[in-house]
């Protein structure tokens, strides 16, 4: 059940959500057949968490053999390619249906030097990559892809780094320099995605270096705020009045958040207030209220709605109207995975709001950690797999197909 909290307070809009034609119009027959069979496996919560941790496993020990069944299902449901060039045929359907893409290099759980470097290479080849695709406006990227988890938290913690923990901290500020530096050179934004808050202090602190730094005229910059956490509806207004005191424009990202279970199992474990919100429906509070607040002042923030909650989609869309702002204005945009909220994405679209889906590519080997945190944590959502496959059989229905 919705909380009042989390209703959309007018019926202004004109998108209809549960229009499965639009939804639905880039999937063949066939498509949408195995698509229906996949989310009906990952509805199965058990068989996700049991196949997830033997295929990390596997994947870890470098036995890759059900990589080929993995590229024919998961992966080519949630992943644009296994590189950017093989990623280009997932970003021309998207813009034919007025939809922009957010490339997400998925690489995960990274812990050396190289594989840091490595992936800042990858991230300044997908900026060089947006700049000559128009319907790629912005990059995704994580911290902890760039930079040591262990000095990120040690640093965080005040605990005094060793002379090789300062060089790699240095090394973490000249990578994303270099990263925010060619973004505004080439007229490409970066959604830098929030993550554990034992390192999000250090992270907030560095990614408002860059916007300070960067988004001086336009928003290049983007912070991410989970709203699943107590504190973080407050910490956006805060940063509002800070980068209205230093004079730069801020870029925010919202989202529910993605690392409950860690965050509530560690403050157990470690004896300190879970900084989870203690219901569904404190979330979808703070959530609006953030809305809200970046409609309110959206001239000078640039915001994505990173939201499948379709209440706040329909939210943000009703205020967008009633203000008389236009659909298409830069700072107000919606954002969704690939592969899921279709019924999201595509009636935005076709209403004309500005509209994305993130797209992540890489190597099979690369994003498989990611797509099984994926598919774990939409599987642990109370319903969040039933309603993506409700949608599908209803235009399964639609079509007359068996």
């Amino acid at each position: 059940m919705v909380s009042s909290d989390a209703a959309p307070t007018s019926k202004s809009s004109d998108v209809d959500f549960e229009n499965t034609e639009i939804a639905f119009a880039h999937k063949s027959n066939g498509e949408l057949k195995r698509t229906a069979w996949l989310f009906r496996i990952m509805n199965k919560q058990w068989l996700v968490n049991v196949g997830g941790t033997v295929g990390l496993w596997l994947n870890s020990s470098g036995l890759r053999i059900f990589n080929p069944i993995i590229r024919a299902t998961i992966f080519k449901q949630f992943c644009g390619g296994i590189s950017l060039e093989n990623s280009a045929e997932a970003i021309e359907h998207l813009k034919e249906r007025n939809t922009y893409t957010v490339l997400d290099y998925g690489a995960e759980a990274k812990s050396a030097e190289k594989d840091f470097d490595c992936t800042l290479q990858e991230n300044l080849r997908a900026i060089q990559f947006a700049s000559t695709h128009k319907a790629v406006a912005v990059i995704s990227s994580k911290v902890t892809a760039l930079a040591s988890f262990d000095v990120l938290e040690k640093f965080q913690a005040k605990q005094p780094l060793s002379s090789e923990e300062q060089k790699a901290f240095d090394r973490i500020v000249q990578r994303m320099d270099t990263l925010c530096k060619a973004a505004s050179e080439n007229d490409v934004a970066i959604y830098f995605d929030a993550e554990e808050t034992w390192i999000q202090d250090t992270i907030d602190l560095l990614v408002k270096q860059m916007m300070e730094k960067y988004n001086r005229q336009r928003v290049f910059i983007y912070h991410t705020y989970q709203l699943y956490r107590k504190d973080k509806l407050q910490s956006l207004m805060t940063d509002y009045d800070e980068a209205k005191a230093k004079g730069y424009l801020l870029g925010a990202k919202t989202v529910r958040g993605a690392y409950m279970e860690k965050e509530r199992q560690r403050a157990a474990t470690m004896g300190y207030p879970s900084p989870i919100q203690d219901t569904r429906e404190d979330t979808d509070r703070d959530y609006n209220k953030a809305i809200r607040f970046l409609v309110d002042h959206y001239q000078d923030i640039a915001s994505c709605n990173a939201s499948h909650n379709l209440w706040s989609n329909q939210l943000l869309a009703d205020l967008i109207i009633e203000r008389n702002i236009p659909r298409d204005h830069p700072h107000l945009s919606f954002c969704q995975l690939m592969g899921m909220s279709d019924n999201i994405t595509f009636n935005l679209a076709q209403a004309g709001f500005n509209v994305a889906k993130y797209v992540p590519y890489g190597p099979v080997k690369e994003v498989f950690p990611y797509l099984i945190r994926r598919a774990r944590e939409n599987s642990s959502v109370t319903g969040e797999m039933s309603r993506e496959l409700g949608l599908i059989l209803t235009e399964i229905k639609r079509r007359g197909l068996k």
